[in-house]
């Protein structure tokens, strides 16, 4: 626990965790929100705009959490915020069909050439777990198989981590997942094709869908090589197994098609998250006209949803995307983080920042690479722990884990990246 007497004034945010914690387990209703990776007290937010956020006490930050990533134009962009306005004077659900959600769904499908039909939810965890039940209804078989190192929200068939073995059914993360519900997950380990081949020879015939984060960002940055996608997409193939990307992150992050487009790799489902909604929450599963026709009330494999097609999230979703699709924004994003990160690996010894697109992971680390969760020293976290707060002192705001990934935005200027820049150059040299 840190201990240290910050100097900001926080007496409204520790007083706001203290009443929290009468109300919600841990005080939060998230747990990464606890600060318990990092120590002290959380931080109560009390606005963002552009690329900066304000605590309950008034302290500033340049907010590299951007929400967990569906930020990437900036807190309370304005066009965003007019449409969710002109969305909720009319009404903020109906539980019925609205014409916005035939636009959201157009100008994605539009400009995705990876999916032919689309379903909205209301959170990436909901997209996953209904997408995990789409692969098994369409294919008739209930293992799937995972990765040690990707997150994919908390149902629980993908609440496992991995047991002892090259290959294993893996044990339970979380407390009241049921053991039938393990042993239909199959967890191998990352960038581990030998694995992969093994599960396959075990339980040929019984595998639904792989599902991975192509882009692994719940769990430091793990980039993995296209070949070993690839190689993913090739013995779905052969085994009339369903190759699921989990984009909650990657997904309109990387680019307007996301990890798929970017390795150009076609999977047979593809998850998004609250990006499409603006920030608002909502998710999304995609797939081939002929896979979705599955889903009720076309096909057999049920599910539904109240807030699915949230009118003020699909009219935040319309906003936020049209913009992410003007001609260059993808790669001025691109062009401002690798300078962003280039600068901060240029002055410091002792770290890898590892990137791609908008996404930067700083650990500390002298690997060249880290592709597997088993790669990551648990005792550089220490580190993190040391110039977190720090950090926070000096008006920088990184998500509190030294496992989580950062986020630019359209409204990060260049001096704004270049002052946080210097401020963690500064705090990682004394460490």
């Amino acid at each position: 626990m840190n201990k240290k007497k910050s100097r900001q004034k926080r007496d409204r945010s520790e007083k706001l965790f203290e009443k929290a914690k009468t109300y919600f387990p841990g005080g939060v209703n998230s747990p990464v929100r606890a600060f318990r990776s990092v120590g002290g007290t959380p931080l109560f937010i009390e606005q963002g705009k552009g690329a900066y956020i304000w605590d309950a006490d008034g302290n500033k930050f340049i907010d590299f959490c951007c929400s967990w990533g569906p930020l990437i134009l900036g807190h309370a962009n304005p066009k965003v915020v007019k449409a969710i306005k002109t969305a909720v004077e009319k009404g903020s659900s109906f539980g019925a069909p609205t014409e916005l959600e035939n636009k959201l769904a157009e100008l994605i499908l539009s400009n995705n050439k990876y999916i032919e039909k689309i379903r909205f939810v209301s959170s990436g965890t909901e997209a996953v777990m209904s997408a995990i039940r789409l692969a098994r209804g369409y294919t008739k078989r209930n293992k799937i198989l995972k990765f040690e190192g990707c997150y994919h929200g908390h149902s629980d068939s993908l609440l496992v981590k991995a047991g002892s073995g090259l290959v294993t059914f893996g044990n339970t993360s979380s407390a009241g997942v049921p053991e039938a519900f393990v042993n239909e997950t199959i967890v191998c380990p990352l960038n581990n094709k030998e694995a992969v081949k093994e599960a396959f020879s075990k339980f040929k015939n019984e595998i639904a869908c792989i599902i991975i984060e192509p882009i692994p960002a719940n769990n430091g940055l793990l980039l993995q090589d296209k070949s070993y996608l690839q190689f993913l997409r090739d013995i779905c193939t052969e085994n009339k197994t369903l190759l699921l990307f989990d984009e909650v992150i990657s997904g309109f992050r990387i680019g307007f098609t996301g990890a798929a487009g970017f390795y150009n790799i076609k999977p047979d489902i593809i998850t998004y998250g609250k990006i499409i909604g603006g920030g608002l929450p909502v998710g999304a599963y995609g797939a081939s006209a002929e896979i979705m026709s599955h889903i009720s009330p076309e096909g057999a494999v049920y599910q539904a949803g109240t807030l699915s097609g949230n009118p003020v999230a699909m009219a935040a979703g319309i906003a936020q995307l049209t913009e992410c699709l003007k001609k260059g924004f993808y790669e001025k994003l691109e062009k401002k983080t690798n300078a962003f990160v280039t600068s901060i690996r240029n002055q410091v010894s002792g770290i890898k920042i590892f990137s791609i697109g908008s996404i930067f992971w700083i650990a500390f680390t002298d690997k060249e690479k880290i592709q597997r969760a088993e790669e990551i020293d648990g005792d550089s976290m220490k580190h993190f722990r040391k110039i977190y707060h720090e950090l926070l002192e000096q008006g920088v705001y990184l998500g509190p884990s030294g496992y989580e990934v950062g986020f630019v935005s359209e409204a990060h200027t260049e001096a704004d990246l270049k002052k946080a820049g210097e401020i963690i150059v500064k705090n990682i040299r004394k460490i």
